[in-house]
Order: C-alpha cells, then sequence, then structure tokens
C-alpha cells in the first residue's frame, strides 16, 4: 500500500518537476540568445558588439567609395588628365549627369558585386557636388537606394564635407550620417552622427591598395531591442583599404554613464579585438559574424 501511495504521489508531480526542468532550459537558452541580457560587469554583450561594429563597417565601406569616385572625378578634372583608380571592381556601373550647377553620380554595384577587400555590396549609392571641381572644400551629398552590404539591407544618407588639404597638407572628408540596418535574421539597428577621414597615404596612386585614412569622431547607436550606445574614437582607427577591417585604434563604448572600450590592435589584418569592460576585465572579441572564426 505503502508503495502504491509513493508512486502515486511520483506521478502527480513528476509534471511539475518536468517542466521546472524546461523551464529552466528556455531561460538558460534565452541567456545564451545574448541579445541584450548583460553581466553586471557589462557595457555592451559581444553579440551586440559585432552588430554594432558591422554597421560601422557599413557606413566606413560606403564613405570609402563614395571618396574613391570623388577623387577619380577630382584629380581627372583638376590635372588636365585621364586618371582612374582600380579599387571599384568591372560589376560595378558609374553613370554621370552635370547640370548647370552639380555633377550627379550613380554608383550602381548591381545585384551583387566583390570589392577587392571581399565585401560585397548591391544597389545603388547616389553623390551629388558642385560643378566647380576646383573649390578647396566641397559639400557631397549622398543617398542608397535598394542597398546592401554583406546581406544586410542598408537605407540612409550622409552629408559629406571634403576638403582637398587639411592642416596635414592630406585630403579629408567629414560624414554626418544617419543609417538604419537590417539584418537577413530580423535584427535591426541604427546608428546616426559625425566620422573624419583624413587620407593619410595613397592618394592619387590609382593603386587601391595603398590607400590609407585615420578615423575620429562620435556617434550614436541605437542597438536591437533599443539600447542606446554613445561610440567615441580616443586613438585614430587606422582603415588599410586593402583590409576588410580597421586594423589599430581604440574606440570609446558609453551606456548609462559606464564606458568600456574596444582595441583594435597592433595593426594586424584581423577581425579581432579586446574588449575592456569598466572594470577592468578584458576579452578578446570576434568582431565579423558573417565569417567562420
Amino acid at each position: 500500500m505503502k508503495k502504491n501511495f509513493e508512486r502515486l504521489n511520483f506521478m502527480r508531480i513528476a509534471p511539475m518537476l518536468i517542466g521546472g526542468l524546461l523551464l529552466t532550459a528556455v531561460s538558460c537558452s534565452d541567456k545564451g540568445d545574448d541579445t541584450e541580457e548583460l553581466l553586471s560587469n557589462e557595457v555592451i554583450s559581444s553579440t551586440e558588439l559585432q552588430f554594432s561594429d558591422e554597421a560601422e563597417m557599413i557606413s566606413e565601406e560606403v564613405t570609402a567609395v563614395a571618396e574613391d569616385v570623388y577623387a577619380a572625378d577630382e584629380i581627372s578634372l583638376t590635372s588636365k588628365g585621364v586618371y582612374t583608380s582600380d579599387y571599384l571592381p568591372d560589376c560595378v556601373t558609374i553613370t554621370t549627369v552635370v547640370t548647370d550647377t552639380t555633377r550627379e553620380k550613380t554608383i550602381d554595384f548591381g545585384e551583387g558585386c566583390e570589392l577587392p577587400n571581399g565585401n560585397v555590396l548591391s544597389g545603388i549609392i547616389n553623390l551629388s557636388y558642385a560643378k566647380d571641381m576646383e573649390a578647396a572644400s566641397k559639400s557631397i551629398a549622398l543617398n542608397l537606394e535598394n542597398f546592401t552590404f554583406n546581406g544586410v539591407a542598408v537605407e540612409g544618407s550622409a552629408d559629406i564635407l571634403r576638403v582637398r588639404s587639411n592642416e596635414n597638407e592630406n585630403p579629408q572628408a567629414t560624414a554626418n550620417a544617419s543609417f538604419a540596418a537590417t539584418w537577413p535574421e530580423g535584427d535591426t539597428a541604427s546608428f546616426t552622427g559625425t566620422r573624419t577621414r583624413e587620407w593619410i597615404e595613397g592618394y592619387g596612386s590609382g593603386f587601391w591598395g595603398d590607400n590609407v585614412f585615420l578615423i575620429t569622431g562620435k556617434r550614436t547607436y541605437t542597438g536591437r531591442a533599443g539600447n542606446v550606445f554613445v561610440k567615441e574614437i580616443t586613438e585614430p582607427l587606422r582603415r588599410e583599404l586593402s583590409c576588410r577591417f580597421i586594423v589599430s585604434g581604440i574606440l570609446e563604448i558609453s551606456r548609462n554613464d559606464n564606458t568600456a572600450s574596444l582595441d583594435f590592435g597592433d595593426g594586424s589584418c584581423d577581425a579581432t579585438g579586446i574588449l575592456t569592460q569598466p572594470d577592468g576585465t578584458e576579452e578578446e572579441v570576434f568582431l565579423r559574424r558573417f565569417l567562420k572564426k
């Protein structure tokens, strides 16, 4: 009789035990997804950092393309000679329309075109700027049309102030940009702010592989769950066009009065960085979800 009673009790509580185990498993699975759940010492999760860094690189690549096309136009028209850059491959179609006051550029990547650094772009980048190419500075209007970067759909625009020679006698472009990105899985994020790119090596060579830029500035990034991060460059980021990643420099990331820093490394072309949380905890992070480790 006692054995029958114990068996009856077990049959009654078994569903509760199983339900509890399933609930625990689901809870652990949710934590493993790492969408926005942070540890007590974290400013930004490693997963959100990947999305954030990809968004930054989208903006950097768009600006690099725009500046390359504009520079080719500027050099050709001011030197009175033929000049071409080899950065954009043959799968890109560039159309120019000249009005009484402006030059309009349509940079069409078709349904998918791979750049020399391995990034794949599709859709259109539109540029518009004043017709006078002798001016020391120039405002360039940029907007995107049905544009994707490595499968990420991107909408937005930028106003770029470009000077032919800064205090270091280098070309420089300051972009005030606003972009929104949608990943294939449905995740969305956006960012706004200003970045300045100083062209420190390779200008006018016609060879894309020797082009080097230093990037400074500050932006606001709104993550997938609506959390807002302020991202400020404290040590200029070095972009070598031959590499699809930032190779060095330090970026500070702030949220709710707490600040972490991301160190992009010693100049090596790789997709890793060192993320340091406010309490000094360091972690090597992989910054590209679309590449395998």
